[in-house]
């Protein structure tokens, strides 16, 4: 084992920039009152020392962890799968890590975890939470608010029980939809399909919502529940062609789910576009344009979503909190979705 050199002290800061350690505190603290030259002085004898505060300590003095959970409500098999996680998570880690705060990922399996994640919440260890891909029956908003902690949420808040206060990024879902559905309607198509999302998600929901508002008598046959996944939506198509040979169109609810229908329908011999016009839903950069067609579809910034998060949390804490909703209302942002036109429709 080799000896280690002992941790620069904040008394060995003061003594090298030749101020007081009370002035080295607020200094390396952030905080005010303090004289520009002497705050050159105790930045340099930061950095010639190699100076690294104790967070420990630090924390007593700004009652700050520099540290955010992201709690994602899905097994890690399904996080590490889906692209749609990695880019909302690249999102919340760039603005946390600008403000130098740590992200900490919090992942549920089943109720245990749940548990677990709120015990954690509810422990101090971090400053707030962003949380995303809740589930209609998720025990989590109510154990978060049991825990007191600032959070923002992704996604448009569709659990029961007291949703005051509470604050959420989204993309206009059911615009997106329409937009989706129409397209296919101008294009000719009078039989469109629609794969849903898992329908205990309100993104799901709102997706379906949207395709309803254009295909208001829709044959209800031409509707089929899946689950955002690739094989939700080979099962989701077989089980449509096998009810309604005669469709020429279908708008599934994201990239994923289009690109497991497509498969289907090539094994089937349809062709796409001409026999059967496939719009997604995402834009999941490089999937859609690797699918065979290249797979026409709906954008929202996954990405943007997540610093939105991050943004509107830490911009809470400089105010005391989140910016809250009005009454019983929720207070959200809702981001514009794009129609992306390739081979597929």
């Amino acid at each position: 084992m080799t000896d280690t050199a002992p941790r620069p002290t904040l008394e060995a800061v003061a003594a090298r920039a030749g101020v007081s350690r009370a002035t080295v505190s607020r200094v390396v603290n952030g905080g005010d009152g303090v004289r520009d030259i002497l705050v050159e002085r105790v930045r340099k004898a930061v950095e010639e020392l190699g100076y690294v505060p104790n967070q420990a300590a630090r924390s007593l003095v700004t009652r700050r962890h520099d540290a955010i959970a992201v709690v994602v409500a899905e097994p890690e098999t399904r996080v590490f799968a889906d692209p749609f996680f990695a880019l909302q998570l690249r999102g919340i880690s760039k603005e946390l890590t600008a403000h130098d705060n740590q992200l900490v990922l919090l992942l549920t399996e089943g109720r245990d975890d749940h548990a677990r994640v709120g015990r954690y919440l509810a422990g101090g260890h971090v400053d707030g939470a962003l949380v995303f891909s809740l589930h209609l029956d998720d025990p989590l908003p109510g154990l978060i608010q049991r825990a007191g902690v600032p959070t923002v949420f992704g996604g448009r808040p569709g659990w029961s029980g007291d949703r005051r206060g509470v604050v959420y990024v989204d993309s206009d879902n059911r615009g997106g939809a329409r937009d989706a559905v129409r397209h296919l309607a101008g294009l000719g198509r009078t039989r469109i399909a629609h794969i849903t999302g898992a329908l205990d998600q309100t993104s799901a929901v709102d997706r379906l919502d949207g395709y309803r508002d254009v295909m208001v008598d829709a044959d209800p046959r031409l509707i089929a529940e899946a689950d955002f996944t690739p094989a939700g939506g080979e099962r989701a198509m077989r089980e449509l062609l096998g009810r309604c040979p005669d469709l020429d169109a279908v708008f599934a609810a994201n990239d994923l789910t289009a690109s497991g229908a497509l498969r289907v329908l090539r094994e089937a011999g349809r062709r796409v576009p001409d026999d059967v016009a496939v719009i997604g839903f995402d834009d999941m950069l490089p999937l859609a344009e690797q699918t065979d067609p290249p797979l026409t579809t709906v954008r929202q910034d996954i990405e943007e979503m997540g610093r939105l998060m991050a943004r509107l949390l830490l911009r809470g804490f400089d105010r005391g909190t989140p910016q809250e909703g009005v009454g019983d209302t929720p207070s959200g942002v809702v981001l514009p979705t794009t129609l992306v036109r390739r081979a597929s429709a």
